[in-house]
């Protein structure tokens, strides 16, 4: 009688810990685990207490009972919860101003030789041609290709004809 107790008892905690992992709390791996090695325990023993026609009906019971529980699991959606959902339609930076060959800004970190720099009170992302910019020198942009800005040290001349 106690090897039938032994056998049902781990039997049922791993296929309830299964269950559980599946459709209540998917993703911790750890019950699951226990589940799993519970469940093994218990057709183990199954074979070893009863012999291979018992052990064999009670993986088959098992196995049918966890199946359904995995059919189900996916049949009420609860795998919906976890995915994502959101599309994101907007782009980064679309309301800002574009800049413009020739704009004078200046440089809020050291260009090393990228870095960052202020335009038209606005915070864009910058590379110079190679040379260090030090922190709050007048720059100027020379080249825009997308998203990236090619900036030089401006010259006296250039910066009063931009302002």
């Amino acid at each position: 009688m106690a090897e039938w107790v032994t056998v049902l008892s781990l039997v049922s905690f791993g296929l309830l810990l299964l269950i559980l992992e599946l459709i209540f709390i998917p993703g911790t791996t750890v019950v699951g685990l226990i589940g799993l090695i519970s469940l093994g325990f218990g057709v183990y023993f199954g074979y070893d207490y009863f012999g291979s026609a018992v052990g064999t009906g009670i993986l088959g019971v098992s196995s049918l009972i966890f199946f359904t529980g995995v059919y189900f699991s996916f049949r009420t959606g609860v795998w919906g919860k976890f995915a994502l959902k959101n599309i994101l339609s907007s782009k980064v930076n679309e309301d800002e101003e574009p800049l413009i060959i020739g704009d004078v800004g200046v440089a809020i970190s050291a260009l090393r030789p990228s870095g960052k720099a202020e335009f038209k009170n606005i915070i864009k992302e910058v590379r110079s041609q190679g040379n260090y910019i030090d922190v709050g020198q007048k720059i100027r942009v020379i080249r825009v290709v997308g998203k990236k800005v090619l900036v030089e040290v401006a010259t006296k001349e250039v910066e009063a004809g931009s302002y």
